[in-house]
């Protein structure tokens, strides 16, 4: 310790050493200016002279104090003092869980299962934060005494400060880390303890992929967690060993020896070993999920069985022989029910039982079922590319398609032989036992299809869009719903068809409150019926709807001939971020969800070849769209739905401070800037009458009406600089979507592209004189680039398909991305009457943002005046499983 009582830190007096870490050491500490008692935690050894660890250390700090959790040790100030920095906690007192098993080694079964549910508790709070824990250990487990309970409340100390799951550690971090792993991270002693002989570091609490080298992802923390509770239940750690050596090789090599107290209970075992699978691939992929298991295991106690009863007595192998024939028995019920599913008249009778299959990492949850039940198809990556995968319920594999590369949305053929899914701007279809991929249809953002035993497929293509129909031999598509009276556009989505195969559900879930809800529609353009206000979600036969709310799944009791919805909801799963898309349900009674797996982006500066030359803030799970840099470069603007209701936010690029500047609902979405650098113009519902478009002022104040007068529809895409023009894409009934260009003086309107076809996107040349724009017209999308406002000269860009076009700020290069995700970069040269073009050349791989709030108007990067790139990027990581139920809806009885 080298702090000495009486120091100041600012306005913290130093009273008494409590502890210390591989991190930095910890006071007890009085602020002078609450008059109460704190901790202090202060920076130490290499990472004190190390600028980016102080820096990291700060962040940290901050966003664990934003997660406000109960059981995470509240962070009440961070600050520096000469050059100490220091971060100020609550003070707590209790003891340790490590001082706890030191005094009672084996912990009852209730007490311990009640500190691994809180502890579980806080770790899922943080996951979903996007931050891992990385040193858990009794140690860091503080238990506060609660007055009139029984039990004590759980505190997690030192969370988070070694890192963020997706973000890279600092150099001088990981050699702290390494450096001090051995001698000071102690897991079980009290800082007034010695240390024995035998090893007791933090190792013994470390998954195999971290000591075989690999930094890892937040399931090191389910391995961890398994440690801990193995080490209350047991009286003793899960890997033992009298040197760093022989501990290691325990980690890497061995199982922990049975616990006797669990030979009765099959289920928490196998909940354990799991915690302490050495592959994380089939370890719990969720510390919510394993909190979730143990609350329901505390709230339905099992009965002693037989095989506890024979133990007691005295019977010893047999009573072994019984607790593995439990375990293989529920093996073979588990196949045997999954069998009884297949068949639907006796699905009533099957008992209720659910499964976790784990997948690739994935940010698209969407995923069917076969109307049997016997086979299920979801999104998941290969090599960081979306495919599509199908697995059988009664297998263990899971396989790839070929050729449904960037594939969405998926969904089943009535006979289960093909699925039809959206990729490249396009739906299609693919049979499930080879062959290629067939279009079927035009959708340039994809939000849902169905399809019935007439060869009809009924799709969403867009987010403004209705519902359309088109054969499943391909053919001219139709409208199979209309606008709602009233609203300012279709927004209809999730189309599912209902048993008769002409009715089908369908959600709207922008636009009025009147126009917003789930509808029942028509292949014979009845009028469309309300079935449920406010909400998006889907059926289950026979006689449920299911939908979202609020990160809840829910059922309804719904009769599909009437389309009536009786009763209240019944909660089926918390947690859930997926949306009605991310809900599969058969004709068996097998239900198939996924929470949790929502897309993560960050906001990234790289160069000219991809490398990454900072980060904004943090990875967020708001999805982020759209980026716009301001005229002066400081800031950036984007649209998210992390308040609730798509919004729009300013990011200071410099400090990775967000802030929102309009607060719906109604939704604001596809933000770009004012020339003049004080305004956000953006696409909005507020204000009939007078258009689609808003403008905010930065400082603050009420949204106006970008257009005075006059009512011009559409979403901004682009300014010239003098303000004079405002590039619009619109959508037409007769011509699909056009790019018009409006007149901001007078609003005379100025056709730049108009056709059968889809003008996907559209921006102004930094000289005001040239439109790079994206089109269909070929069968695929398109960069072009023609002269503004005479309309000629048009010349095409990409040789191979492309999107997302940007300019570079002098107006020599154009860039579009690729169909294989690649950033290409076209030289022009704009000087005679035709613009000479230049071949495209290939700069880096993006992995840009992908799905929800990402639509085919505008950019997920923005190029700045030096050439770097500012990219909406996907940040890969775990995903929840999915968990399939059977005969699910008995449990609603």
């Amino acid at each position: 310790m080298s702090l000495t009582p009486g120091t100041r830190l600012g306005a913290y007096e130093i009273i008494a050493p409590l502890g210390e870490g591989g991190m930095g050491e910890v006071y007890r500490a009085r602020d002078t200016r609450l008059d109460r008692t704190v901790a202090i935690k202060v920076l130490t050894g290499a990472l004190a002279a190390d600028a980016e660890s102080r820096q990291r250390f700060e962040q940290e700090a901050r966003a664990i104090a934003a997660l406000n959790d109960p059981h995470i040790c509240t962070i009440h100030d961070i600050g520096r003092h000469g050059d100490q920095d220091y971060i100020v906690l609550e003070h707590l007192e209790g003891e340790t869980l490590a001082s706890r098993l030191k005094k009672t080694p084996v912990l009852p079964l209730d007490e311990a299962l009640a500190i691994a549910v809180q502890i579980g508790d806080a770790l899922d709070r943080a996951h979903r934060a996007g931050i891992s824990h990385r040193d858990l250990k009794p140690g860091n487990v503080m238990l506060v005494p609660r007055a009139g309970a029984s039990g004590p409340d759980v505190k997690l100390l030192d969370f988070g400060l070694a890192s963020r799951t997706a973000a890279t550690r600092p150099a001088a971090l990981n050699q702290s880390l390494a450096a001090t792993m051995a001698p000071s991270m102690v897991a079980t002693r009290p800082p007034t303890a010695t240390v024995s002989s035998g090893f007791s570091g933090t190792v013994q609490y470390m998954s195999p992929e971290q000591l075989d080298g690999n930094e890892g992802d937040h399931r090191v923390d389910v391995f961890a967690f398994g440690c801990v509770l193995y080490e209350m239940l047991a009286g003793r750690k899960a890997f033992e060993g009298a040197t760093a050596v022989t501990a290691i090789a325990a980690i890497m090599s061995s199982e922990p020896p049975p616990i006797s107290a669990l030979q009765a209970m099959p289920h928490i075992d196998h909940l354990l070993r799991r915690c302490l699978e050495k592959d994380r691939d089939r370890r719990w992929q969720s510390i919510g999920d394993v909190a979730g298991e143990l609350r329901w295991a505390m709230e339905h106690p099992i009965a002693p069985s037989a095989a506890a009863a024979a133990q007691k007595t005295g019977l010893g192998r047999a009573g072994k022989i019984a607790v593995g024939l439990v375990a293989v028995l529920s093996t073979l019920l588990l196949i045997a029910g999954f069998r009884l599913m297949r068949q639907p008249r006796t699905a009533s009778a099957a008992p209720s039982f659910r499964l976790e299959l784990t997948t690739p990492p994935t940010d698209d949850p969407t995923m069917a079922l076969t109307l049997d039940g016997k086979q299920i198809a979801f999104i998941a990556n290969q090599n960081r590319t979306p495919m599509l995968w199908v697995r059988s319920l009664d297998g263990n594999e899971s396989r790839a398609l070929p050729g449904t590369e960037n594939a969405s949305n998926p969904f089943w053929s009535p006979d289960g032989r093909s699925i039809g899914f959206f990729a490249d701007n396009k739906v299609k279809r693919i049979d499930v036992d080879g062959g290629r991929p067939l279009v079927v249809a035009d959708a340039a953002n994809g939000r849902g299809g169905t399809w019935n035993s007439d060869g009809v497929i009924l799709f969403s293509p867009g987010v403004s869009n209705p519902i359309m129909r088109v054969s499943i031999r391909g053919g001219p598509a139709e409208r199979a719903t209309e606008p709602n009276t009233g609203g300012s556009g279709p927004d209809h989505r999730w189309p599912q068809f209902l048993p008769d195969g002409k009715r089908f559900l369908f959600s709207s879930t922008l636009g009025a409150a009147e126009t917003r809800g789930i509808f029942i529609g028509s292949l014979d353009k009845t009028p469309l019926v309300r079935v449920l206000a406010a909400s998006a979600g889907g059926f289950a036969p026979p006689d449920r709807l299911f939908s979202t709310r609020q990160g809840v799944l829910e059922a309804y009791r719904f009769n599909p001939d009437s389309g009536m919805v009786n009763g209240d909801p019944i909660t089926i799963a918390q947690g859930f971020l997926g949306g009605p898309a991310a809900v599969a349900a058969s004709a068996t009674g097998v239900l198939a969800y996924r929470t949790g797996s929502v897309q993560r982006r960050q906001l990234v500066w790289v160069d000219r070849k991809g490398s990454v030359l900072r980060a904004i803030g943090e990875p967020d799970t708001g999805n982020n769209g759209s980026p716009e840099l301001s005229p002066d470069e400081q800031s950036a603007v984007v649209f998210s739905g992390r308040s609730g209701d798509n919004d729009i936010w300013i990011i200071e690029l410099a400090r990775g401070l967000s802030r929102r500047i309009t607060d719906g609902p109604p939704a604001d979405a596809h933000p770009t800037w004012d020339p003049d650098g004080q305004h956000v113009i953006f696409n909005t519902s507020r204000f009939p009458g007078h258009g689609t478009q808003g403008r905010q002022s930065i400082t603050g104040g009420p949204a106006e009406p970008l257009f005075a007068t006059g009512d011009p529809r559409g979403v901004v895409l682009s300014w010239t600089r003098d303000r004079k023009y405002a590039l619009l894409r619109r959508e037409s009934p007769k011509t699909n979507a056009d790019l018009i260009a409006v007149a901001t003086s007078d609003l005379k309107e100025v056709v730049v592209v108009q056709s059968p076809y889809d003008e996907l996107e559209g921006q102004f040349s930094p000289d005001g004189t040239w439109v790079a724009f994206v089109s269909n017209d070929s069968g695929r999308p398109e960069v072009f680039v023609q002269s503004f406002p005479e309309g000629r000269a048009r010349t095409q860009i990409s040789t191979g398909g492309g999107t997302q076009v940007r300019w570079s700020a002098d107006g020599k290069e154009i860039f579009y991305l690729a169909p294989d995700g690649k950033l290409m970069a076209a030289a022009v040269a704009l000087g005679g009457a035709t613009p000479d073009v230049k071949l495209p050349v290939a700069l880096f791989p993006t992995y840009l943002a992908t799905g929800t709030n990402v639509v085919g108007n505008k950019p997920q990067y923005a190029v700045a005046r030096d050439g770097r790139f500012l990219l909406n990027a996907a940040v890969e990581s775990p995903s929840a499983p999915i968990v399939v139920a059977f005969n699910w809806m008995k449990e609603l009885k």
